[in-house]
């Protein structure tokens, strides 16, 4: 890997958040997707200005640790979240954005106290995805802080395989839940569609291919 590439393409994403119209004026996080590539990424990612690394799966971090410790990004669990991997994940994990039912709430609760933590809402429809529903986060939320979690804010993962227009309705929804909440963050777009996000209100966008390029097979 590159690393002088990933430092221009972030630039370049960087220009390209900052420049997207809209009535916001927060400044938009760049989460850097490291899922699927090498340890490599995380040092182009830290070297490039990423404000965090993102990670999907349990294994594939752990087997990163050393250079998540070595480094010290602060790294986010994005993906759907198993109750029997929490505990391997502890210390590792900065926020966990992927709460989506009571159980996991409880879970995090129990093993890392105190924890920062998104919820992850359901705009989609497709259980691949992960998340509860639109009339579920407000309990999740409550019961989150109940436990003494840190609930910064909310995410949602857009539609895939159409046009990027086809995920405002969902993000404006969620953007919308952020702030009747009181919460901070608004975790939501992607490559394909963060420009439609920042314009509802994204807080943090997530990338990973087009900074580091395709995934290894």
């Amino acid at each position: 890997m590159n690393i002088d590439e990933v430092v221009a393409r972030v630039a370049a994403l960087r220009e390209r958040v900052d420049t997207v119209e809209r009535s916001w004026s927060h400044r938009v996080a760049i989460v850097g997707v490291t899922k699927g590539f090498d340890a490599e990424a995380i040092d182009a990612a830290v070297a490039a200005g990423c404000d965090a690394i993102g990670e999907n799966y349990a294994q594939e971090m752990l087997d990163k640790r050393a250079t998540i410790e070595r480094l010290r990004p602060e790294v986010q669990f994005i993906g759907q979240l198993q109750s029997n991997k929490v505990r391997q994940l502890v210390g590792l994990v900065d926020v966990w954005c992927s709460l989506d039912r009571p159980s996991i709430v409880d879970e995090v609760a129990k093993r890392s106290a105190g924890a920062r933590v998104l919820v992850q809402v359901d705009t989609t429809g497709d259980p691949a995805k992960g998340g509860c529903g639109v009339d579920e986060t407000e309990a999740l939320v409550d019961r989150a802080i109940g436990r003494g979690l840190r609930v910064e804010g909310l995410m949602t993962v857009g539609p895939t395989g159409s046009d990027s227009e086809a995920g405002r309705p969902g993000f404006r929804q969620v953007r919308a839940l952020v702030d009747r909440l009181g919460l901070a963050e608004c975790s939501m777009g992607m490559s394909g569609d963060l420009d439609v996000a920042v314009q509802e209100g994204s807080t943090q966008v997530r990338v990973g291919t087009a900074l580091f390029g395709a995934r290894p097979r």
